[in-house]
């Protein structure tokens, strides 16, 4: 059945709001008949009554001129014979003009002759039934008479009965037919807009939400001039100014981003990973105490006579150069640069995360380190040559150019360690004790392009490392120390 009915009110029938207005416009349709229908079916009653008192006039009469009476008493007896004529005539009264009663035959109306002066028609429930006790119009020559006859009131509620079906077989007839239309009417109207609009809707919000470009919407094609048209170009609207205000606000994400990671990019060039995220949540000084870290520190050998012979310029890139290289291998290694102080480096290995390997690892990159600066060469003039070419003189200066190879002193040491960062400004994160102060005397009382390290580091590189004993030291502020030079790392054996 549904598939006989025209699509758009199947539509229709799925759109919570069309069936609740279809509801509602059935109902209306159906209260407005009832309340024509009521006083219908009253009149329609008493057009019932009005025939069935005008058709037994008709008899009386009838009666009246086929058998002559001569007695109020045989016209009594010739009214018995409506009966026969009409089964629905159960009975009835004779009275005279006076007002007295003649006589009854059958059942016996309940009407008297004073109600019936005022109301022609009474309704009568018995036990026999539903009974109508009416008065009759009399002919002419029966003015002397009031006749009032009971009929069984069974044939007038069925034809109201079969009144009422007809009309309400009609009212259900107008009701679909107007409910129909309406929701056709409807469905081209408003529910199909309401329904493109509401897929619009969730598209939108769909598109926003997974950062998909804009969709083609239905409400970009509408042209309705109505409310409706009013509500969809609004969206359109609404969808443009979110569209730009999201997408604002996604730049001004991205600004935020990329501002926020060159911050953080920034100060973990400053400090380590987990310091910053400690700086970050708190405001109190940090200081962390570890049992165990090895320091390294390493200086230019030959950094003041450099100093004399490069510019200023020079000076600084050929710096930048070199460390630029510790720096790589800091991060090879998984140690922590802790700074830089003129041409000293200083590296730390096993904090801020501790590690089992940090002698190895620091061991290493130290040997990496000399490797490193031996690529290194640096080439100026001498200062006197450098400032006539400074005053524009560019003949024969090759002549006068001074090659010079780099060196550097590193000196290593283990031991406990404070590790921190204090102030307010310009955060470093430094280290503190006895274990930071030999390994600063093991650089500076070192030998140039060696490595010198303490009798603590010796014991754990043994037995990977090559390590040759340079002695007693006397080391500053520490007494008479043995010491060692780290030469290379052993060769795997094969077996």
């Amino acid at each position: 059945m549904k598939s006989l009915l025209p699509i758009g009110i199947t539509r229709c029938l799925n759109a919570r709001l069309s069936r609740r207005i279809a509801f509602w416009v059935a109902t209306s349709i159906v209260v407005i008949e009832l309340i024509i229908l009521v006083p219908s079916v009253y009149r329609r009653r008493q057009e019932l009554l009005s025939k069935l008192q005008h058709l037994t006039s008709q008899k009386i009469a009838w009666i009246v001129a086929t058998y002559p009476h001569q007695t109020p008493e045989d016209f009594l007896k010739q009214l018995q014979n409506l009966h026969y004529m009409n089964s629905d005539i159960m009975g009835g009264s004779l009275y005279s003009s006076d007002g007295q009663l003649i006589g009854s035959f059958g059942e016996t109306p309940a009407l008297s002759y004073p109600e019936a002066r005022d109301v022609q028609i009474l309704y009568v429930n018995t036990p026999e039934g539903d009974r109508y006790d009416l008065t009759c119009d009399t002919f002419p020559r029966l003015d002397d008479y009031l006749i009032i006859l009971r009929y069984d009131a069974s044939p007038i509620h069925r034809e109201v009965w079969y009144f009422i079906v007809r009309i309400a077989g009609l009212v259900l007839i107008i009701s679909v037919f107007v409910t129909g239309a309406t929701m056709v009417v409807l469905n081209y109207l408003v529910i199909l807009p309401i329904l493109n609009l509401r897929q619009d809707l969730i598209n939108a919000g769909s598109a926003i939400a997974n950062h998909r470009l804009p969709p083609h919407f239905y409400a970009a094609s509408v042209e309705s001039r109505d409310e409706l048209g009013d509500v969809i170009r609004a969206f359109m609207q609404m969808y443009h100014q979110i569209s730009e205000a999201i997408a604002q606000q996604k730049q001004a994400e991205e600004a935020l981003r990329q501002e926020k990671e060159k911050s953080d990019e920034l100060l973990l060039n400053i400090l380590p990973e987990t310091i910053a995220d400690k700086l970050k949540n708190t405001h109190r000084c940090i200081a962390d105490r570890f049992e165990q870290a090895t320091i390294l520190f390493a200086d230019i050998t030959n950094f003041t006579e450099l100093a004399s012979q490069l510019t200023p310029t020079e000076l600084v890139d050929l710096l930048n150069q070199l460390f630029s290289a510790f720096d790589r291998l800091t991060d090879k290694y998984g140690l922590e640069k802790i700074k830089t102080i003129g041409d000293a480096y200083m590296v730390v290995g096993g904090i801020p995360n501790p590690r089992d390997d940090h002698p190895q690892a620091v061991a290493d990159m130290a040997i990496e380190m000399q490797q490193v600066v031996q690529q290194f060469h640096c080439v100026s003039l001498p200062v006197a040559e450098a400032s006539g070419l400074a005053e524009g003189s560019t003949d024969d200066h090759k002549q006068g150019e001074i090659s010079h190879q780099l060196n550097i002193r590193i000196g290593i040491n283990m031991g406990p360690v404070v590790a921190g960062v204090i102030g307010l400004k310009k955060f470093t994160y430094d280290l503190w004790g006895d274990a930071v102060n030999t390994a600063s005397r093991m650089e500076s009382q070192g030998e140039p392009g060696k490595i010198q390290v303490s009798q603590t580091v010796y014991w754990h590189l043994k037995q990977q490392y090559i390590l040759e004993k340079r002695g007693v030291v006397s080391v500053k502020g520490k007494g008479n120390m043995t010491t060692y030079w780290l030469i290379g790392k052993r060769s795997k054996s094969v077996d």
